[in-house]
């Protein structure tokens, strides 16, 4: 797994991270981590990592590259996440 560091506040004026947000430096790049709880889930995605369904109020994690911003979030089993530099996701 990736080395892990708080998320720290945007300098330009954009809201700052929230509390169950992390970034982790990974080879290809640096990666905000949103934990979400299962409570907070409330409708299925396909996790890049297995390619197999995360249910509806599943605990999982929400990733992004920090470069490239929130637009480009993905939803990835927890495991799967922890799992992603001895394996590629698919694409």
């Amino acid at each position: 797994m990736g080395r892990r560091r708080p998320a720290r506040p945007k300098s330009n004026g954009t809201p700052g991270p929230r509390l169950n947000e992390t970034v982790e430096e990974h080879p290809d790049g640096d990666y905000v981590v949103r934990r979400l709880t299962g409570s907070s889930s409330t409708k299925p995605y396909r996790c890049p990592g297995c390619d197999h369904l995360i249910q509806p109020a599943t605990p999982h994690v929400v990733t992004w590259p920090v470069d490239r911003g929130a637009d480009d979030r993905r939803h990835w089993h927890t495991v799967c996440w922890q799992a992603r530099d001895r394996r590629r996701p698919r694409r």
